[in-house]
């Protein structure tokens, strides 16, 4: 199987400090089109890809990639562009417009893959499924979705919304943990299906720290403009263990059960950390 690289890092994770040398490596050998942000592109700001492993011929596998306001992109493994898939339009004049910051995959939901994507721009997620014969993607997100953190289209608007995304199953169901753009929130959301669309329940949050004791005794509250809080984007569950690990910006790394039942663990900080 060839592997085609979109701005990721392959990271090696050990019980121990591993030397540089003991590390995996992964070298480019695809590119796939520039995508331009910007009026004449379509505001097409590329942001994050996921791979769906096509388990019959992995050689026919794709890389779906959001694109912000762009949408999403499926390219196959030379790059190639596949198919476009447009962000939903703003529903109002004054309000905000689609727009797909993270995706991630779900296998076998119903009988069917799923691409699943935040929309940071609607406050929800949508629903792709993967055809393994055509390689397309089919909207079958369904229509009534609630938002996922916000109560109406006002506060929708102040774009306290739904942003980083991973996945994670157990033999309760399929899930989606997300966070809250400018906000310390992760809330697990449970998919569901009633004729052949899919929708999601909202089925409980946890709210990292906003302030830290320092060696000195200070408090520290990381922060960005008034108002915005160190939020959450990077996401990725250890489905080995049910773990899921959650990059807090100008924070670090957070530990904690997929399903938020327990207490988070720092388990790694960023450099900056306390200044």
């Amino acid at each position: 199987m060839r592997t085609l690289l979109l701005s990721l890092a392959l990271v090696a994770v050990s019980a121990a400090p591993a030397l540089a040398a003991d590390l995996p490596r992964a070298t480019p050998v695809a590119e796939t089109p520039a995508l331009f942000d910007d009026a004449t592109g379509g505001n097409a700001n590329g942001d994050d890809p996921a791979i769906w492993v096509n388990k019959k011929n992995s050689a026919r596998s794709l890389v779906i990639a959001t694109a912000k306001e762009g949408g999403l992109y499926v390219y196959d493994l030379d790059g190639k562009q596949l198919q476009h898939i447009a962000a939903p339009p703003a529903p109002g004049k004054d309000d905000e417009p689609g727009r797909f910051n993270n995706v991630d995959l779900v296998y076998g939901f119903h009988g069917r893959d799923l691409a699943v994507v935040s929309d940071r721009g609607r406050d929800q997620l949508r629903f792709y499924a993967v055809d393994p014969v055509t390689l397309r993607l089919t909207d079958v997100s369904d229509p009534a979705a609630p938002y996922v953190f916000n109560k109406d289209q006002k506060e929708v608007n102040e774009a306290r919304t739904a942003y980083g995304l991973a996945t994670w199953q157990d033999g309760g169901g399929d899930y989606a943990l997300v966070s809250r753009r400018h906000q310390t929130r992760i809330g697990l959301a449970k998919l569901t299906e009633r004729r052949g669309k899919v929708s999601y329940k909202l089925v409980r949050t946890v709210d990292l720290p906003r302030a830290f004791e320092l060696p000195d005794g200070s408090r520290w509250r990381p922060c960005g403009e008034p108002g915005e809080l160190a939020q959450v984007e990077g996401m990725v569950v250890d489905r080995g263990r049910d773990v899921l690990y959650a990059a807090q910006e100008d924070v670090g790394i957070w530990r904690l059960p997929a399903d938020l039942s327990g207490e988070p663990v720092l388990v790694d900080k960023v450099k900056e950390y306390g200044r």
